[in-house]
């Protein structure tokens, strides 16, 4: 018997350092690059290089352009896919009948996560862009995004109102309450912390495309900025890409690029951490 309980106490010792191991070499990765993007590009990093316009065929000055027009697209993203997202996950969990249908849809939803960006930039420059008539635009960049992270917010928001007690509902029901009020009153702020966090998390991943706005969206270089959604935008993701493939002087915009690798990086990460705020405040809102 204390053999069997020694070699089952191994055997948990060995698969948590295994695990343990495992999470310190991803924490190590990410930790060098956070430290390889800083060490090249805080130096160039200031208020005048946020706040400023390209200078010189972008071999100077700022990336104003490049952020207010990354600020859009994610707005205007997570503007269109955070409704449609949660709506649709509340179908899917709270009124559709579960069966085969409902399978089939999970899974056109999990296989649209896994479908690479740039044929959602194809699409939408051969519907957006194209057919629709709105041109490389704000607007098309921002529906193009809309539909690559929408997978995502609605797996999310399924997850987590699944997470939430049956018991909720039944309570609810047995109080009178109709199911969209169940839904709204009761499951939706439970559910709360889990779909803020899938939203943001779908910020984050949008913040970063750079793929299907090459064909919706961006443009290499503008000396103005966007006048309506109409207009086309620099954006950082692909302003990164053009100074480091297509720069005529790269001794002095690669390290640009680089001071805007720290500037995107820096907003991601500043995101994750409001989405971890969010959620921490919502658990306390919960609890009480």
């Amino acid at each position: 018997m204390n053999e069997k309980l020694s070699a089952r106490n191994f055997k948990q010792k060995l698969f948590f350092s295994i695990f343990a191991f495992a999470l310190l070499v991803a924490l190590g990765a990410l930790a060098l690059i956070i430290y390889f993007i800083f060490s090249k590009g805080i130096g160039v990093v200031n208020w005048e290089f946020i706040s400023q316009m390209p200078r010189n065929g972008m071999s100077e000055g700022g990336i104003f352009p490049a952020l207010l027009g990354s600020f859009y697209l994610v707005v205007g993203a997570i503007s269109i896919a955070a409704p449609l997202g949660v709506f649709a996950a509340i179908y899917l969990t709270e009124y559709a009948k579960k069966g085969r249908g409902v399978r089939l849809i999970r899974i056109g939803i999990n296989n649209l996560a896994g479908v690479p960006s740039v044929v959602f930039g194809l699409f939408g420059l051969a519907v957006f862009v194209k057919y629709l008539g709105f041109g490389v635009s704000i607007i098309s960049g921002a529906i193009t995004l809309a539909i690559v992270i929408l997978p995502t917010i609605i797996r999310a928001s399924e997850e987590a109102l699944m997470a939430v007690p049956d018991e909720y509902r039944r309570a609810s029901f047995a109080l009178g309450a109709t199911r969209w009020q169940t839904v709204k009153k009761v499951v939706l702020p439970a559910a709360m912390p889990g779909i803020l966090t899938g939203c943001i998390l779908g910020v984050g991943r949008v913040a970063g495309e750079t793929a299907p706005i090459i064909f919706t969206a961006a443009t290499f270089f503008s000396m103005r900025l966007p006048g309506s959604i109409f207009d086309e935008v620099m954006a950082l993701p692909y302003h990164i890409y053009a100074l480091v493939t297509a720069g005529t002087n790269p001794y002095k915009q690669v390290p640009l690029a680089y001071g805007t690798a720290v500037v995107l990086l820096a907003l991601v990460l500043l995101i994750n951490l409001v989405a971890i705020v969010l959620r921490i405040r919502y658990d306390k809102m919960m609890k009480r």
